[in-house]
């Protein structure tokens, strides 16, 4: 479904990650996550942006290391959705840089 043009078909891949995620396996999320930052529909920002949040309340360390290599790509919304749980100072680490 993540190669389909079909823009709820890519929405369904990202969002069917969500049950991997609490088993701890990021890497389905990562490599969708990476194939999406150049999405042009902001439907998709906001869907990667969730999951990869999801993906920081599991582990925060892993979210960081996704955000420390992708951050400057990614697309604003993803990028706020995806440190939406960050204290502050964190969040604006990521937002001024």
């Amino acid at each position: 479904m993540s190669s389909s043009k079909n823009l709820w078909e890519k929405r369904i891949a990202v969002l069917a990650c969500f049950p991997r995620i609490k088993n701890k396996n990021f890497a389905l999320l990562i490599k969708l996550s990476q194939k999406f930052i150049k999405e042009e529909h902001d439907l998709m920002h906001k869907a990667v942006g969730w999951m990869l949040r999801e993906m920081g309340k599991v582990s925060k360390k892993d979210l960081e290391k996704f955000l420390e290599k992708n951050y400057k790509k990614m697309p604003r919304t993803m990028l706020r959705y995806s440190i939406e749980k960050f204290n502050e100072q964190e969040r604006q680490k990521y937002l001024k840089k």
